[in-house]
């Protein structure tokens, strides 16, 4: 069957919200939504595209940090309202320097942050 990015399951505001995995190490970096556009502009060029809601825009990842995802896979989940992009990523995947978004642990009630900012 032939993919149609309007068959997923899109939110009131035409977004779907899609996961960042490195494909190599499985550790799941980020989390930012895309639209049916930056779906199809993902699968096109390999380049991982999504919208962004605070600048109403594209954005391509490391289109100004050069810290470039590349599209590996992209999968699906069974209701058809999340995405999955296995990606292969070239420096930080998050804002503040560090390999992934989710630096944060809770842990005994506390806030930890595991991970540092890359040099």
């Amino acid at each position: 069957m032939q993919f149609d990015p309007s068959r997923l399951k899109y939110d009131a505001n035409g977004l779907i919200p899609c996961i960042a995995q490195d494909h190599g190490s499985g550790e799941v970096l980020m989390f930012a939504w895309m639209n049916a556009e930056s779906v199809a502009r993902t699968l096109a060029t390999g380049a991982v595209t999504y919208w962004s809601r605070s600048r109403a825009g594209f954005w391509v990842k490391g289109e100004s940090s050069g810290h470039v995802q590349r599209l590996v896979e992209l999968r699906i989940d069974c209701d058809r309202d999340c995405l999955l992009a296995l990606v292969t990523q070239e420096g930080p995947a998050c804002h503040t320097n560090r390999r992934s978004c989710f630096y944060t642990s809770v842990q005994d009630g506390a806030e930890v942050e595991i991970l540092t900012p890359m040099p």
